[in-house]
């Protein structure tokens, strides 16, 4: 009977997990060291500082024991420049180092590949800057956004031109995955309010000055003088040197840049005195974050972290709460007894994966754990309360109004509580939410030209206007015709 005993507590200690197929295994102890891993752009603007707030934070995670009870999360960050094709070939090295997490990619145009392989091998990955809402979507289960989407931002720039009653606009963008899909949210949100794009301007990734110059030659034809710019940080500013140029900066015209503006001037600050001389009297958006106490003693610290070489922005305090986040949902994931195991994807081999070391891969056999721990957590970072809606969006969003005027001004808030306001949104968090349009509110604006009275929006086409006047003997008390180009009545044209 021994030899039956025997084997029965054999197949009970298999499948329980104690040991899996031969290929993975599992071990009920804490490690201790987790490795996350970390992908992004160092020299742009968002990666520069992102990189500084994520090691901050890994050092304020592991010097705090009573956060992962003595595992120390091991943080290995690859720069990939810019590059599409690098993101994907070091998330596939990822891949084969036992890595739980990644943190990044820095563009949404990296996420939607990038993702494919995460569902596949099933490690989260968390971007603080990836804000195209397509990433939201079902199709990409083991994306987590940590900042706001782009969604909301284009709410916010939806609803700023119907404050000013505007009823068309015209919108320059960058021709990828984030430039088209937030142009896709910005052109629903105008639609809800009775607005419209009236003309699409998209640009390449990475457009030359003669580029830039065809596309707003195309704008100048237009009727439009209200234009709504989403595009990166460096070839934004190249659009709106040459808008300067060819005379678009003057008070009939209106410029309502996305965050990409607001992070350049925090991260960059002061720009060179010929840059803000062209910028004077935009409009653009920050992601609004509220004061506390952590956020003030961050910002202190800040510039002993950089030296003073760079300023601090609203994505390094999103790349900060990141690492938080994951450290949270982390040790929930061991208190629900989750661990640390990998196993081979059977399919790699099939395709023929030893060739291309494609079996060097292992699924994350905790990673579906891990992803419900994550979109679980509940807390309070520099950004705020940090915790997810049934659709997977942090709660709360909202955006700071900004009038670039010397520097920054701010000229009001959006949330999408309660739309445009000049009280801070947490405080109208109290209060019963009301987004009526006699609600809406925003301190005045200097706009293009240094002019305070509202641009009508619009401007007519460089073509001569012609009226045709009957010349008949009937009502000639009303109009007549006199002979050459003259003319005689008492018609009022409006």
């Amino acid at each position: 009977m021994a030899p039956i005993w025997l084997l029965v507590g054999l197949v009970f200690f298999f499948q329980n997990g104690f040991l899996s197929s031969g290929i993975s295994t599992n071990i009920s102890m804490k490690p201790s060291e987790v490795q996350i891993g970390g992908i992004f752009t160092f020299n742009s603007s968002i990666g520069k500082v992102a990189k500084v707030a994520i090691e901050a934070a890994i050092e304020d995670v592991n010097s705090d024991p009573s956060v992962l009870g003595g595992t120390e999360l091991k943080l290995v960050t690859k720069d990939v420049n810019d590059s599409g094709f690098l993101g994907i070939i070091e998330a596939l090295k990822f891949m084969e180092s036992d890595t739980v997490a990644i943190i990044g990619p820095q563009t949404s145009v990296m996420a939607h590949v990038i993702s494919h392989i995460a569902n596949e091998l099933q490690v989260p990955l968390l971007s603080f800057s990836a804000t195209d809402p397509t990433l939201s979507s079902l199709q990409y289960p083991f994306f987590v956004r940590t900042t706001q989407s782009d969604l909301f931002q284009m709410a916010a720039v939806a609803q700023i031109v119907e404050y000013y009653e505007w009823r068309e606009v015209i919108a320059i963008y960058v021709d990828d995955d984030q430039g088209r899909n937030g142009i896709a949210a910005l052109a629903d949100k105008l639609a809800e309010r009775r607005c419209k794009i009236s003309y699409k301007a998209p640009m390449k990734a990475e457009p030359t000055r003669d580029d830039i110059r065809d596309v707003l030659f195309k704008v100048l034809l237009t009727e439009s003088r209200i234009f709504v710019l989403h595009t990166y940080a460096k070839s934004g500013l190249d659009v709106l040197d040459m808008a300067h140029y060819l005379g678009m900066m003057g008070s009939e015209y209106v410029w309502i840049a996305t965050d990409w503006l607001s992070t350049i001037l925090d991260t960059n600050s002061p720009l060179p005195p010929e840059t803000m001389d062209q910028i004077q009297g935009l409009l653009t958006l920050r992601m609004y974050t509220p004061d506390s106490d952590p956020k003030r003693k961050f910002v202190s610290r800040w510039g002993n972290l950089t030296k003073g070489s760079f300023g601090l922005n609203s994505y390094g305090l999103y790349a900060y709460d990141t690492v938080w986040l994951l450290a949270r949902a982390i040790n929930t994931f061991f208190e629900k007894g989750g661990n640390i195991s990998f196993s081979n994807d059977s399919r790699l081999n099939e395709i023929g994966g030893r060739s291309l070391h494609l079996d060097a891969m292992s699924i994350f056999n905790g990673g579906k754990l891990l992803l419900k721990s994550i979109l679980g957590t509940n807390m309070t970072g520099l950004t705020g309360p940090v915790q997810f809606t049934s659709g997977r969006s942090l709660v709360h969003p909202a955006y700071e109004v900004i009038n670039v005027i010397g520097t920054m001004r701010r000229v009001g808030y959006w949330s999408n509580y309660s739309g445009l306001s000049i009280e801070r949104p947490e405080r109208l968090y109290t209060r019963p939410p009301n987004n009526s349009v006699s609600n809406q509110k925003l301190y005045p604006v200097i706009w293009p030209g240094q002019i305070t009275q509202k641009p009508r929006g619009w401007g007519f086409e460089k073509k001569q206007l012609r009226i045709g006047v009957p010349n008949r003997v009937s009502y000639r008390e009303f109009i007549s015709y006199e002979g050459g180009d003259s003319f005689k009545g008492n018609m009022m044209l409006q």
